[in-house]
C-alpha cells in the first residue's frame, strides 16, 4: 500500500446527497486517528520495534509519520497497510529539522515534548489556520522543563525549540483548559525523561478527559507505570516503553455521521468491529443517540443503530468530548424539539471556531441557532433550505453538513477535501452506505 498524498488542493464542491428512503447499511471504518497518532509517538520512543496493525492512513497520520521520520524514526508500511516502526538509533546526528504540523493538533502538541529529547534545532509550523490554535501551554511547559523555545512571544506556531538530548523531568504545573492534548503530549514523552514526570493541571476546567484516559491506557499497555494521586495530577515513572504488536480500533468519532444517518433516514446502520471496551470518546455516541431516539443493539463484534426518522432534541454537557458535538448539533437541527449542547467552549480553539462556524452555517440554511458562552442552542425550524455549507478547513464541519443534507435538498459542501484530515474515504463510504436501502 503506497503512501497517499494529502497536500492541500483546490476546494472541492460536493452536493450532499439527499435521499427519501430508509437504509440498512453496514460500514467498515478506518482506524482511530487518536489511537494511531498516540501509538506512533510511543513506537518512536519504544525500546524495541513495533508492528502497528490497521493504523489510520490520513493527512493527520501522514503528518505524524513524516514528523517522526524527520527525527530519525524508521517507519515502513507493508502491503497490508500495517506499519513497522523502529526508534532512531543513538548514532543518528541531527542538526536542524523542520516539522510541518498541518492542521493536526496531535502533531503540534505531541511531537515537541518528545522531539526535545533530540539534540537538534527543530522548527515547527503548519497551515495558516494552525497558527490560530492555542499552543502556549506546550511552549510554557517545555520551558519549565529546561528547553529553550523561541516563539516570538506569540504562544503559537511557528516556533523553534533547541533539543537538549536529555530532559530531567520532575514536577510541573500547566493549564490545559483549552485542550487535553497538552496533558497527553507530555505524558507520552514522560517515560523517557530522567526523573519521569509529575504533571498537575491548574485551570478552570479540563475538556475531553477520555482522551487523557486513552493516553494513560496506551502507556500502561506498553509497560509504563502511571498513577493518578488525584483527578488533576498524573505521575509517570521513568523507564522503557515496550514495542510489540499493537492493533488500532476503528475510529468511533468518525462513526458519528454514519450512525446519525440511521436517525435521519430511518432504518439501520451497523458499524463493524465496534469494540466492547474502549477508551475512545466516540463510545458515548451510544448513550447520546439513544437519548435522541436510536435503538442500539450488538451482534458479535458489530453495533447497530436503528432509527425511525424521528429525532428527539437533547440537553447535554459534552465536556467529555467536544469532537462529538458537530454530529449531535447537526441532528439537533433536524430534531422535533429544541436542544442545548454545553460544555464545549474549547471548540473555539479547534480547526476553526466550531461554535461560531456551526451557528453561522445553520442560520445560512434558515435554521435557528444561538451561540452560548460554552455551547449552542438549537430550536428546530420547519422549513430549511439548501445553500453552500462552508467548511472552514474543518473536517467535522464537512460531515455535519452531510448529515443535514440527507434531509434538506440543495446543501453543497464548500470543500469536501477537508475530510482527508481523518477520513479520506468519507465520500465513498457515504455513497456506499446510501446505496444499501432497507
Amino acid at each position: 500500500m503506497s503512501e497517499q498524498n494529502y497536500s492541500p488542493k483546490a476546494k472541492e464542491l460536493w452536493p450532499a446527497p439527499s435521499v427519501h428512503y430508509a437504509i440498512s447499511a453496514q460500514v467498515t471504518l478506518p482506524g482511530s486517528k487518536s489511537l494511531t497518532n498516540r501509538e506512533l509517538v510511543l513506537s518512536s520512543l519504544a525500546a524495541s520495534p513495533t508492528h502497528l496493525r490497521k493504523p489510520l492512513d490520513s493527512r493527520d497520520s501522514q503528518l505524524m509519520i513524516e514528523a517522526l521520520k524527520r527525527l530519525g524514526t524508521k517507519i515502513n508500511r507493508d502491503e497490508f497497510g500495517d506499519l513497522e516502526i523502529i526508534k532512531a538509533t543513538a548514532d543518528i546526528s541531527l542538526s536542524e529539522v523542520s516539522i510541518d504540523c498541518g492542521l493536526a493538533g496531535t502533531v503540534m502538541r505531541f511531537v515537541p515534548p518528545m522531539a526535545a529529547l533530540s539534540n537538534a534545532k527543530i522548527n515547527f509550523d503548519g497551515d495558516e489556520a494552525a497558527r490560530r490554535r492555542p499552543m502556549k501551554t506546550t511552549i510554557d511547559s517545555l520551558r519549565e522543563l529546561g528547553v529553550e523555545v523561541d516563539d516570538n512571544d506569540t504562544g503559537s506556531l511557528p516556533f523553534t525549540l533547541a533539543g537538549t538530548g536529555v530532559i530531567s523531568g520532575g514536577e510541573i504545573t500547566i493549564d490545559a483548559s483549552s485542550s487535553s492534548q497538552f496533558v497527553s503530549g507530555l505524558l507520552l514523552a514522560a517515560p523517557r525523561y530522567t526523573k519521569g514526570l509529575t504533571l498537575h493541571h491548574a485551570g478552570e476546567h479540563l475538556p475531553s478527559l477520555p482522551h487523557i484516559e486513552m493516553t494513560i491506557e496506551c502507556l500502561k499497555a506498553r509497560g509504563v507505570k502511571v498513577t493518578q494521586p488525584d483527578e488533576l495530577t498524573w505521575v509517570v515513572e521513568p523507564g522503557d516503553i515496550s514495542g510489540g504488536e499493537i492493533s488500532i480500533e476503528p475510529d468511533l468519532s468518525n462513526a458519528g455521521p454514519f450512525i446519525a444517518a440511521a436517525l435521519v433516514l430511518g432504518g439501520s446502520v451497523t458499524i463493524r468491529d465496534w469494540p466492547v471496551k474502549t477508551t475512545q470518546v466516540g463510545k458515548h455516541f451510544v448513550e447520546l443517540l439513544t437519548q435522541m431516539g436510536a435503538i442500539v443493539s450488538r451482534t458479535n463484534q458489530d453495533l447497530t443503530f436503528t432509527g425511525t426518522g424521528s429525532i428527539s432534541g437533547i440537553e447535554v454537557d459534552l465536556g467529555i468530548g467536544g469532537e462529538l458535538a458537530p454530529v449531535i448539533i447537526a441532528l439537533a437541527v433536524l430534531a422535533d424539539s429544541p436542544s442545548t449542547i454545553t460544555g464545549i467552549a474549547h471548540l473555539r480553539g479547534h480547526e476553526t471556531d466550531r461554535l461560531a462556524a456551526l451557528t453561522n452555517e445553520i442560520k445560512g440554511i434558515g435554521g435557528n441557532a444561538t451561540e452560548l458562552p460554552d455551547g449552542i442552542q438549537i430550536t428546530p425550524v420547519a422549513k430549511l433550505h439548501g445553500a453552500t455549507w462552508h467548511t472552514y478547513e474543518d473536517h467535522r464541519m464537512a460531515t455535519a453538513g452531510a448529515i443535514i443534507g440527507l434531509r434538506i435538498p440543495g446543501i453543497v459542501i464548500e470543500d469536501i477535501s477537508v475530510v482527508s484530515k481523518t477520513m479520506p474515504e468519507f465520500v465513498n463510504l457515504w455513497n456506499s452506505m446510501l446505496e444499501q436501502k432497507a
